[in-house]
């Protein structure tokens, strides 16, 4: 009796010895895919990474409303060690670019932390309502808070694999969905990277368009870029016919007449020239043909963004009525009216961009909770924007805080990013973070 009790005993230390070691031995994916709300791990390949995962997390369609049941949200983990530093990319569209095995964010590459994307509600696989039209999308939980908190859900959660410290990054609308997660969750992460990320107060904002007028370039080259707007109403006769082949050729739809929407394609020009960067030496003269005229315009302000809906285009919703937009001025273009076939660009945006079954009205306070806590904190933030990049015209105010930075490309884009600016300057940003990072 006493042998067998030995025996049982000795088993019972084995098998307990057994499991700790197991557990020891635990692999990354089977950790992630044993925290709450993890509903699937698939691994992926990197050339950038130890590690990668696709991980399936999933969320309330309302934070503050959980019977209104589930989405699932997709969620890219890009390992180095469980203790190294993580960057989390706060997206504001859709993720899928992250699935490439050579993907690696900016900050992610320089200091060698882990790497996460998450992809924003409501886009590619991340939507509460595959498969529907826009019409018949419930849009009313695509917004700040329920976004904010998919963030936290998700990063709290893998602190429980990632012990260093969480920064949050993100570009453009990704800009905005970092400055909104962090004055939603200021203690999530320990300091934020927003790149280019606008701030607006309205549906058309207002203060992109005299930006544009007087801000970028020099007086020679708006000019110029102004200049070839006109050519393209001059010869919006000839261009028409191009305009409209290419349009059916290539099946888009839009909400308006395609003439008119040539209109907002000669508006739009200026605003994508000085956002993307292009050299005014590229730009055809006058003597130019129709074909090089037309091919140019098509570089820079292709009809496609027009169209009635795309993968990008839960963004439009978001817009209209928390994040904002801006407008087009018809004004510096008053002597070629006749060229025109639109009479007003006011409320443009919900006439092209949105769903056509209901209201989107617009309210800012988005803009001023964000405004309040830049106001109130001194969060560690570093904001990154392009001198000429008309988005810079709805940057945050800068509260002038110690641990508040913003550092502006000289005749930058929409692209500017850390290694875009002189060497001297980016050693400074690379010393602040390396300093927030390691000390």
């Amino acid at each position: 009796m006493r042998r067998l009790t030995f025996l049982s005993i000795a088993m019972l230390v084995f098998s307990v010895l057994g499991v700790q070691l197991r557990a020891q031995e635990a692999t990354l994916a089977d950790r992630i895919a044993a925290l709450p709300h993890v509903k699937d791990v698939q691994e992926m390949e990197s050339t950038r990474f130890a590690e990668k995962y696709l991980v399936i997390f999933e969320q309330p369609i309302d934070h503050e409303n959980p019977d209104m049941g589930t989405f699932t949200q997709r969620v890219y983990v890009c390992a180095v060690h469980p203790d190294s530093a993580t960057v989390v990319v706060t997206e504001g569209y859709g993720a899928q670019y992250a699935a490439s095995p050579r993907y690696r964010d900016e900050i992610s590459a320089l200091f060698n932390t882990n790497n996460i994307v998450v992809e924003h509600r409501y886009f590619l696989e991340s939507t509460p309502y595959p498969g529907k039209s826009p019409e018949e999308v419930n849009w009313d939980y695509m917004n700040a808070p329920n976004a904010a908190a998919d963030l936290h859900e998700v990063v709290t959660s893998l602190k429980g694999v990632f012990d260093g410290k969480w920064i949050s990054t993100g570009i453009s609308k990704g800009g905005q969905t970092t400055m909104l997660y962090r004055a939603y969750y200021p203690e999530d992460v320990d300091f934020s990277v927003p790149y280019v990320g606008p701030l607006c107060r309205g549906a058309q904002d207002g203060r992109h368009e005299p930006f544009i007028e007087n801000y970028v370039g020099t007086p020679a080259d708006r000019e110029a870029v102004k200049n070839f707007q006109i050519e393209l109403l001059l010869r919006k006769d000839r261009l028409m016919p191009m305009y409209d082949s290419l349009c059916k050729a290539r099946e888009f739809e839009f909400r308006a007449p395609v003439d008119e929407i040539y209109d907002y394609s000669v508006l739009e020009f200026s605003f994508a020239f000085w956002q993307w960067g292009y050299p005014v030496s590229e730009i055809p003269g006058k003597d130019a043909s129709d074909r090089e005229v037309f091919d140019y315009m098509m570089k820079v302000s292709s009809p496609d963004y027009f169209v009635k809906w795309s993968v990008t285009s839960p963004f439009f919703v978001q817009a209209a009525q928390e994040l904002g937009y801006y407008g087009y001025d018809m004004k510096p273009f008053k002597k070629y009216r006749k060229y025109f076939s639109i009479k007003t660009t006011d409320n443009y945006l919900t006439r092209l961009m949105l769903p056509q079954n209901r209201e989107f009205p617009f309210s800012d306070y988005l803009y001023n909770k964000i405004s309040a806590f830049l106001l109130a904190t001194d969060a560690r933030m570093l904001f990154i924007y392009g001198q000429f990049d008309p988005w810079s015209a709805v940057m945050p105010a800068d509260p002038h805080k110690d641990n508040i930075k913003f550092f502006i490309q000289p005749g930058g884009s929409h692209r500017a990013r850390i290694a875009t600016f002189d060497e001297a300057t980016q050693k400074e940003i690379k010393s602040i973070l390396s300093q927030w990072l390691y000390e």
